[in-house]
């Protein structure tokens, strides 16, 4: 992890506060001093350098880990730069294998279109629009022919695609690997000679297909690329990258009061990450919150606290952190039912017949397996209490969990640990 990124490249005044900045918080920067003079030289040309990231939409939703790289994007733009933000309308379909001991499912046409359109909705709470150039890679790869195709795989030996971790160790344990998960690399490094990148982010396990880019180019007679490797984010489990396949991951679009509590549920010991990494903290500012709570006079409870505030303003506005806060200390401290706040929702027996369609109708689960999955995991509870007022009389006890098929009534649920639902059967 770069903390101290400038100090043997004696950098000229006018770029060191900019270099600083923009190489915080990053692993590695290939090759710094050829970074440092991209930046000297757009600053003395009064050109802003093109920023590189590409996203394949292959799930609707973007989480904090992917907040991480797309941070690191809208500190570019503030000091002026160009951010190139490609959707991967065409690597989608193929699937990136990076980091996978197996071979990615395929998505459909109509799956990637509809991945994307909720990206887009969800990068711009963060990256500024009007400094944000989105292009879709399917417009010059879809066109490629078979000997365009074939061109580009020249440019790469099998041996050298057998050099990255993930192929390596599949090769070694006899794991399948397909012609077209070597071919991503050299896609997703094309994409760099099509937009004319300057620099290209990335997570650290993007690293070799960063270095494809880098070296495509140079093949082209382009001027290569500098590559910014970030941080995986580790998920809430406290083991795992973030991942919603893993259940273990904060949304951007969560609803504020999830966001909040599952933000609540950040590992002690990676609270400075989060504060670090999730809310782009500045060393003096990390360093003043882990001396608060390493000398006591921050709890751990407060200290997390202030950080799901932090992360819900982020993405909700300023204030809505402080009014979960509230919420959460009546519901969690107090140990009351959220009447006022819990959400109400009224369906039809004869519509909706168990609890696993209930979850896909307020839109916990997305399908019947992963509602099946919340109920297996004992994440669904209807209060025992008609009332629901009393959550510590329950402490120890398993709440009873509703079997179907649902029956007239009004219920009071919990749902996860923040979710809370007065549900009207009729």
């Amino acid at each position: 992890m770069n903390t101290t990124p400038s100090a043997d490249l004696n950098l000229p005044e006018e770029i060191r506060e900019e270099f600083e900045i923009l190489a915080s918080n990053t692993v590695e920067i290939l090759p710094r001093h050829e970074f440092a003079a991209k930046l000297l030289k757009a600053r003395k040309e009064g050109r802003p350098l093109r920023v590189k990231y590409g996203a394949d939409p292959s799930a609707p939703d973007i989480h904090l880990g992917h907040s991480v790289p797309i941070r690191k994007l809208k500190q570019f733009q503030d000091f002026g730069h160009q951010v190139v933000f490609i959707i991967g309308g065409y690597t989608a379909r193929i699937g990136d294998p990076s980091g996978k001991s197996t071979t990615r499912p395929r998505l459909t046409l109509e799956q990637v279109k509809e991945n994307a359109e909720t990206y887009m909705q969800q990068i711009f709470k963060i990256l500024d629009r009007d400094k944000t150039e989105v292009v879709d890679n399917a417009e010059w790869l879809e066109g490629m022919s078979v000997s365009e195709t074939i061109e580009l795989m020249s440019k790469y030996t099998v041996s050298q695609m057998l050099e990255r971790e993930d192929f390596h160790n599949r090769f070694d344990s006899e794991a399948p690997i397909y012609i077209h998960e070597f071919i991503y690399p050299l896609l997703q490094g094309y994409d760099s000679i099509a937009v004319r990148s300057d620099i290209e982010l990335g997570g650290t396990d993007q690293k070799f297909n960063l270095l494809v880019g880098r070296e495509l180019q140079r093949m082209e007679g382009q001027e290569p690329q500098c590559v910014m490797t970030m941080p995986l984010l580790v998920g809430l489990d406290g083991h795992n990258k973030m991942s919603k396949s893993l259940g273990n991951y904060i949304g951007v679009s969560d609803h504020p009061r999830d966001m909040f509590g599952k933000a609540m549920s950040i590992p002690d010991e990676l609270m400075s990450t989060y504060y670090r990494l999730v809310l782009a903290a500045g060393a003096e500012d990390l360093t003043a919150f882990e001396a608060k709570v390493s000398s006591g006079e921050l709890h751990p409870r407060d200290a997390k606290m202030d950080i799901a505030a932090r992360i819900t303003d982020l993405y909700h506005g300023e204030g809505a952190g402080e009014e979960q806060r509230a919420d959460f200390i009546k519901r969690f401290s107090e140990r009351t039912f959220p009447e006022e706040t819990a959400e109400r929702v009224a369906i039809s027996s004869a519509e909706i017949q168990n609890v696993q369609q209930f979850l896909q109708h307020i839109g916990v689960a997305k399908s019947s397996r992963e509602a099946q999955r919340l109920v297996s995991q004992k994440a669904v509870h209807f209060l025992q209490e008609p009332d629901g007022s009393d959550l510590k009389s329950q402490t120890g006890e398993p709440l009873k969990l509703l079997k179907s098929p649902l029956v007239h009534g009004e219920y009071r649920l919990k749902v996860g640990k923040t979710r809370f639902v007065i549900l009207t059967v009729s």
